[in-house]
């Protein structure tokens, strides 16, 4: 009968106050990556209540999955936002300051803004396949693009921020061959900052 219960209580569907709890005990985090995704303060702040409001609507999504589901339904929101898709970064009006990200180490600001400094395109693949650890197949259904186009743009930001970060030679290695999970080779401050939360799982697209 225990067994019962216990397998009941892992089963049942995530309720409204479920995630309000996961986005308030994870805002820094979740905030975090709206900003790294929209790389735009206003539409961060927009994409983290937007997301939140939708998860709340959901229905039929087990509690084990809340976190997970509500870090996809914010990727999912920002790529709608995202009209065009290679607009560069540093052309958004809103600059963002240190003040803009809860809680984020001084040792992370330079990851950050090198982040937000690509374009729109390959902000995008970089932060849902390498920091969030989509698959290059879901990467492609959600951006509405190719597998090469994603494995293309991967490369060009890690070049890319490889240069800006002082990382080259490790970073060009990486990009050219990618055997190792990305996280385990750059363990970016970032990484481990958007990892804070256990529930941080990739659901499919």
């Amino acid at each position: 009968m225990a067994g019962a219960d216990r397998k009941e209580t892992s089963n049942r569907y995530a309720t409204a106050s479920d995630f309000e709890q996961v986005f308030t005990e994870h805002m820094s985090s979740l905030y975090l990556l709206s900003l790294l995704l929209t790389a735009n303060r206003a539409k961060a702040e927009e994409c983290f209540v937007a997301g939140l409001v939708e998860c709340i609507n959901t229905r039929r999504v087990f509690q084990e999955w809340a976190g997970a589901w509500a870090r996809r339904t914010i990727t999912k929101t920002a790529i709608r936002w995202m009209t065009t898709l290679e607009q560069p970064a540093k052309a958004v009006q809103n600059p963002i300051e240190t003040q803009d990200i809860p809680d984020m180490p001084l040792t992370a600001q330079a990851e950050v803004h090198a982040i937000l400094a690509l374009t729109s395109f390959e902000r995008l693949i970089f932060v849902m396949s390498t920091l969030e650890s989509y698959s290059d197949n879901d990467c492609a259904i959600l951006l509405s693009c190719t597998r090469k186009d994603v494995a293309e743009a991967r490369t060009r930001a890690l070049r890319r921020l490889g240069k800006v970060l002082g990382r080259g030679s490790v970073w060009q290695t990486q990009a050219d061959t990618e055997v190792s999970p990305l996280k385990s080779i750059f363990e970016l401050t970032i990484v481990r900052y958007l990892s804070a939360s256990p529930e941080n799982a990739t659901l499919s697209a």
